[in-house]
Order: C-alpha cells, then structure tokens, then sequence
C-alpha cells in the first residue's frame, strides 16, 4: 500500500469532511437558528446557510472522538487552505460547492479570510481540551468562536453604525457565556471540558475536583450567579450599541439575543442546577420571542 499523502484522500471514506465534498446544509432542524434566519431575505437566509455550514463543520473536526488530533490538525489546515487559496474546484451538476460558496460570501461581502482564519483557531482551542485559568484566556476562545462569528454575521445582514461592530462583539459573548453556563454538566460528558476560569472557582472556594464530582451547592450557585452576571453585562453593552439605524438590520440577531437572555433567566430561576437539566425554552415560546422581537425591532 502506498503511504498516505493527505488525510483529505481518505476522507470521502471515513469521516466524510473533505472540504470540496462539503455543501450547505439545511438548519430546518436547529430551531434557534432556523427561527432567527426566517426573518431574512431569502438570498442573505441562504448567505447564513453557508457561513453556518462552515462553521458547524470545522466544530464537528475539532469534537470528533473517531480522530487523533494530529488528523484533526491536518484537517483544519486543509481549511485555512482553501481559505486562503483559489477554489480548486468548481461547481459540480448538483450544485454549488461549500468551497466555492464560501469565497463567493468574501467576495459579495467585506469578510476578510482572517475571520474565517480565526474561527478555525477557535476551535482548535477545544482539540486535546484545556481548561482555562482566567477570564481574559477564556475571552480569546469566545472571541474567536462567538464573537468573531457576530463579525462575519453582521457583514451579511449589512449594517451602517460602526458601534454595530461593537454590538457583534459583545453580543457574541454573551451568547457564548450562555452557552457555558447551561452546558456545564454537558461540557464535562464530552471529554471532561471545563470552560469556567480556574480564577472564578477559587474565588468561591470551589475546586475543579468538586466540578468534575458535580458537587451542587450554596459556592457553585454563588459561582454560577457570578458568571451570568458577567454574561448579563455584555448583554447590556450589547443592547446599548446597537442604533436605531441598524435594528431592522439586526433582526436575527435580535431574535438569538432574546432567545439567549430568556434562558439565562430560566437557568437563574432553577437556581444554576445544570449538572442534571438541560435547559431550553419551549417552542410556543420562542415563536413569541420571535414575534414580538420581529414587530419591535422591523415594524415599530
């Protein structure tokens, strides 16, 4: 047999991520999404289609449990590849190709290669896990894989104010801190990831052997308010830069923003116990949220 000169000859067989293989995916099935991008215009709802694809496929390398972390690494770089390179292909007879889809997004919309660059950075960060000792560490990681995709988003969605970069930023924290705060019990099933700064639990005199033991009690409910106070915070900046300009705009992002507080504050009202529930809003719900946020934030 000869010696393997590429993971990506072998992926069509295996895991099936080759990026000229990929194509956009459907998001009918990912309610959160599926229902922020209803309120788009169908050409910049399938634009969001694309980028998301993207985004969901160089996780899904980075989450995998079937690759060493060297093939990880490998396929990652075969991403920032094509990034950064020509497409070297074309469309094929069934339809576009992600490849080419996603230098078609650089190309209709000012998104430097250097976002896409940094999102793959971010999940790289979760290859091999880590668990972070600070705030400002853990800052990088949200920055690259929430907030940077509010850069890109927002570039989609098209906006005016420069304060709108402001509010991508933020608000990509906030909903990247919500996401740690509900998936703690879930983050420690998957490999035993720890987001919350070391610093955070010592400040509560919790140890990450009482994390790892889900020791559910009086300091990991003052931690947990602690870290959704600092999630609250950026909702707040979030919300205070964003113009009247851009909130027709903004839609979408609005609508995730809603969605994201209002589990917060349900997490908050069953008092932090995320070791043993997976919080989540009911559908009835968040096609109210829609509603409303769409009429306040398009109609009004």
């Amino acid at each position: 047999m000869n010696p393997r000169t590429s993971i990506a000859e072998d992926l069509p067989k295996t895991a099936g991520w080759h990026p000229a293989r990929a194509r956009a995916a459907d998001f009918s099935g990912q309610s959160n999404l599926a229902l922020a991008f209803l309120c788009l215009p169908k050409a910049k709802r399938r634009d969001m289609d694309v980028f998301y694809t993207f985004c969901r496929l160089v996780d899904d390398i980075a989450d995998t449990d079937t690759l060493p972390p060297e093939d990880k690494a490998e396929l990652l770089n075969a991403w920032r590849s094509v990034l950064t390179n020509p497409p070297p292909l074309r469309a094929d007879g069934d339809g576009a190709l992600l490849i080419d889809q996603l230098h078609g997004l650089m190309a209709r919309y000012p998104i430097p290669a250097e976002h896409l660059l940094e999102i793959i950075a971010g999940v790289e960060m979760d290859v091999g896990g880590r668990q972070y000792q600070t705030f400002e560490q853990l800052r990088i990681y949200c920055h690259r894989v929430a907030s940077v995709v509010g850069l890109v988003s927002i570039e989609i969605f098209g906006y005016r104010d420069p304060s709108c970069r402001q509010y991508a930023l933020d608000l990509g924290m906030a909903l990247q801190l919500t996401n740690i705060i509900r998936d703690v019990g879930v983050d420690l099933d998957n490999g035993g990831r720890v987001y919350l700064p070391t610093e955070d639990l010592e400040r509560f005199g919790y140890t990450s052997a009482d994390l790892r033991a889900r020791v559910y009690d009086a300091r990991f409910r003052a931690l947990m308010k602690f870290e959704a106070a600092r999630a609250e915070e950026f909702y707040q900046s979030a919300r205070a830069n964003l113009t009247a300009r851009d909130r027709r705009s903004m839609v979408a992002a609005e609508i995730m923003r809603e969605i994201y507080w209002k589990l917060l504050q349900k997490i908050r009202r069953d008092r932090y116990e995320v070791f043993t529930r997976r919080h989540r809003l009911s559908k009835p719900r968040k096609l109210w949220t829609l509603f409303i946020t769409a009429l306040r934030t398009r109609w009004l």
